[in-house]
Formats: structure tokens, sequence, C-alpha cells
């Protein structure tokens, strides 16, 4: 099509010529890159339209992986808040007010610790030994702090979740 030459197939399935100085070989080069370069900025536009139609739920859900990683690593060698347990297996990011009813302390620092798997998936959080062992670490004072915190309603919007997300990335990025 392009050097104007007659095409002969040598071998099945072969589209173009072998022939090394052929025209057609080096526009079909150029037209690869080309289409490498359209598919990248494909996949960047996509990306941004991507992160323009995240909602709510699943920045929350985003959100809530990172911060449950900094609290594994803010608590690195700590025992378990509930059973004082040194754990060892699978360590839980566990809230002493629940994250599904108090939106407004899933993501305080002072409500999330780590825990076992025990205490948190077959005990329910373990909640009375998780209280005394709350007061050990943050102080009577800051408890109190997070029960009065307990009763405010909150929505977060997509601006304060991606914010978040960037902030406990960088504290990631700093315990690491």
């Amino acid at each position: 099509k392009n050097c104007k030459q007659v095409f002969e197939v040598k071998r099945f399935n072969q589209k173009y010529c072998d022939d090394i100085d052929c025209k057609a070989i080096e526009a079909l080069k150029n037209l690869e890159k080309i289409k490498a370069k359209e598919v990248k900025d494909w996949n960047k536009r996509k990306r941004e339209i991507v992160k323009g139609m995240e909602t709510v739920q699943d920045l929350m859900k985003i959100t809530q992986v990172t911060f449950n990683k900094f609290i594994r690593l803010r608590d690195k060698g700590l025992p378990c808040i509930s059973c004082n347990v040194v754990m060892t297996k699978k360590i839980n990011a566990c809230h002493y007010y629940s994250s599904g009813g108090h939106k407004n302390l899933t993501f305080n620092p002072d409500n999330v610790h780590s825990g076992c798997e025990r205490c948190n998936s077959y005990l329910a959080g373990n909640l009375t030994e998780y209280r005394k062992g709350l007061i050990k670490r943050i102080g009577i004072e800051r408890v109190k702090q997070l029960d009065e915190l307990a009763h405010v309603t909150r929505k977060y919007t997509r601006e304060e979740l991606r914010e978040l997300n960037e902030l406990y990335k960088q504290k990631i990025k700093e315990l690491k």
C-alpha cells in the first residue's frame, strides 16, 4: 500500500512484507508509536474521569483501607487493646465506637487501635476490656471526649475523604 510493491505471503498469517528497506514497515512502526501514545493518553483521561465519578461510599472504602493501614503501623509491636495479648497473626484495626453507627469517629485515631482477630471478630470488640485498655493508652480525658463526640452525626464529602486519604497516606510514609 505504501511502497507500491507486490506483496507475497511467505508465511501463514503474514500481513506485511519482510523487506527491511520497505517504507511500509517504517510507517507501521511510527503508527504503533502513535497508537501507544494515544492509549497512554486515554488511560490517563480515563483515570481522571473515574476519579471524578467516585461516590462517597467508594471514597469511604478507600480511605478506610488507608486509615486501617496507618493504625496497624502506628500500633506495631503493641499488644491487643482488649486482651493485652501480643499479636503475631492477623492484626485488626478495632473501633471502640463502631464505624457503622458513629461515622463521626470512623477516622478518629483515638477511637481505633490495633486488636487481635479473636477480640474484634469473635467477641464483638470485647468492649469492656477495650475501654480499660483505652483508658490506659490515651487517658480518661480523651476517652470522655470520644464519648461526647460519639453522639454527633456527620456526613463526609468527597473532598474531605480525599483529603483524609492523602493525610493518612502521608502519615504512613512518615511511620515507615
